[in-house]
């Protein structure tokens, strides 16, 4: 029984890593109709500034609340240059889906680059507190503590974004912009911006992802948010372009069958997830809450 519980919690843990990767994703697309690839770059950025913040920044460090100011940090940083991105690249290129996969495409490889050239390639310890490496015991289950919190944050994060849209006027006036632009903008409102907003807020998702892939794995390395995009993408195509509860319930399902799979055959839950993925896409093309367009709840 212990060990159902050690990889239940675990793979939950795992899910909740897919969904802060999966969720600024799913919500980019569902208002703003872009894939982007330079996703990954946002998780590797926010990474790095909070792996920077935690030595370099006044009052942070890797401990209590100094953590939580590099935290804060590598968020921010996450946030302002996905903004940066919809403002420079993105936004010239509304409705021209070739270019922005290739812009983004080259982004991503650009900015993977660039942090090689500045940090190198081999990747650095990550400032980890010393209770993310300890164990909590849950139905004589020895459960690592960073999965606990990365299903925690998880939780967090959709809980606001389900807030966010549901209750608050600019969650409304983007929700009415996915349904009807041309309304929305007819009646005075610059949907412009809440595109800028979601790409902010999809950025600090991502950053978020990066820095608790950081605690995770206690390292930080150029490439480590393309790799977790590829998880990403997969969770929401599962769960439906644009549904962020579809997203959630995706990454559960993602998260939970590699670990199990991974347990009872190793070297398999790579290809079972593909699988699952494959089986939805053939059965519900629209991913399992996916309708035919826009974000929603």
């Amino acid at each position: 029984m212990s060990t159902f519980i050690l990889l239940l919690l675990t793979g939950l843990g795992l899910a909740g890593l897919y969904y802060l990767v999966a969720s600024g994703l799913s919500l980019v697309f569902g208002l703003a109709d872009v894939l982007n690839f330079a996703h990954g770059l946002f998780l590797s950025v926010g990474a790095y500034a909070t792996w920077w913040a935690a030595t370099n920044l006044p009052g942070a460090g890797s401990e209590g609340l100094g953590f939580v100011l590099a935290v804060v940090f590598g968020v921010v940083a996450g946030a302002v240059i996905a903004s940066i991105v919809e403002l420079v690249l993105i936004r010239p290129l509304y409705r021209r889906t070739i270019a922005q996969v290739l812009v983004t495409v080259g982004l991503s490889l650009a900015g993977v680059a660039l942090l090689q050239a500045i940090w190198g390639a081999d990747p650095r310890p990550f400032p980890r507190p010393a209770w993310a490496s300890q164990v909590t015991t849950i139905g004589g289950a020895a459960v690592p503590n960073s999965s606990l919190l990365l299903a925690g944050s998880a939780a967090v994060v959709l809980a606001a974004l389900l807030a966010f849209l549901r209750f608050t006027r600019v969650g409304l006036v983007i929700r009415a912009g996915v349904e009807d632009r041309a309304m929305v903008t007819a009646l005075g409102i610059d949907v412009r911006k809440a595109f800028t907003l979601v790409f902010a807020i999809g950025g600090a998702a991502a950053a978020l992802a990066g820095i608790l892939a950081g605690v995770q794995f206690s390292v930080v390395s150029p490439g480590q948010g393309t790799s977790l995009l590829i998880f990403g993408f997969i969770v929401v195509v599962i769960g439906g372009m644009g549904s962020v509860t579809g997203t959630a319930w995706a990454a559960a399902a993602v998260g939970l069958l590699q670990q199990f799979v991974n347990y009872y055959a190793p070297g398999l839950g790579d290809v079972c997830v593909v699988a699952l993925l494959a089986v939805v896409l053939l059965v519900r093309p629209q991913g399992l809450a996916g309708v035919a367009g826009g974000a929603h709840a």
